[in-house]
């Protein structure tokens, strides 16, 4: 297990077997996110077996399944839900790391710069720079969103 702080609360992992539930649960992680669907590869434990683990650990669980390439705006703001409703620090883990690193990108791109953004996630060893598009479309949104709730109520 080699989790990657992205944030105060959240670090992210590749893949992570049932005793790593413990192992997380000793390095001080209160809650479990599980970014991979089932079946996916042979071998990895099924997202029953990982919440079951993490039950029996006492961590907080929530399962967002995504094929890679393939998070959607949705995916991240259940992820976001997940990250306000679990208690943390949480754990966000899929085969690489790299779905996971992407639903937290796409869950806050609306309100950090994407050049923060993805200096963030270069210094814990991913590159999302293909996402970059995404971050800034999001983060342009949000900024002309907010100068026009400013003149509605300025």
């Amino acid at each position: 297990m080699n989790p990657k702080k992205l944030a105060p609360n959240l670090s992210i992992s590749p893949q992570l077997s049932i005793a790593d539930i413990g192992e997380a649960k000793a390095r001080g992680f209160l809650s479990v996110i599980v970014n991979r669907p089932d079946a996916e590869e042979p071998g990895q434990p099924t997202v029953a077996e990982m919440r079951e683990a993490a039950r029996a650990a006492g961590l907080g669980f929530a399962a967002i399944p995504v094929l890679p390439g393939k998070a959607t705006i949705e995916d991240a703001a259940k992820f976001s839900s997940a990250l306000e409703t679990l208690d943390g620090p949480v754990i966000a883990y899929c085969r690489t790391g790299v779905r996971a690193a992407t639903l937290w990108a796409l869950s806050v791109g609306a309100s950090m710069e994407p050049d923060e953004l993805l200096q963030r996630i270069t210094a814990v060893g991913y590159d999302l720079s293909g996402l970059r598009p995404r971050l800034e479309a999001l983060y342009r949104s949000d900024q002309a969103s907010g100068e026009q709730d400013a003149g509605k109520h300025g």
